[in-house]
């Protein structure tokens, strides 16, 4: 289930502060050394670096 526009808007990566955009069941930092991935469990953005993953 895709997030509010509104919401997406003021989310930010908690690591670099860049803006995110969603794809897929995640949150992608749109940071240029940053890029970390984060889940959306249940609709629920999860904004913990730990449970972030380093795309490939």
């Amino acid at each position: 289930m895709p997030l509010e526009a509104g919401l997406l808007e003021i989310l930010a990566c908690p690591a670099c502060h860049a803006p995110l955009k969603e794809a897929d069941a995640e949150l992608h930092c749109t940071g240029t050394d940053c890029g970390l991935a984060y889940p959306v469990r249940d609709g629920i953005p999860v904004l913990l670096v730990d449970e972030a993953r380093r795309p490939a």
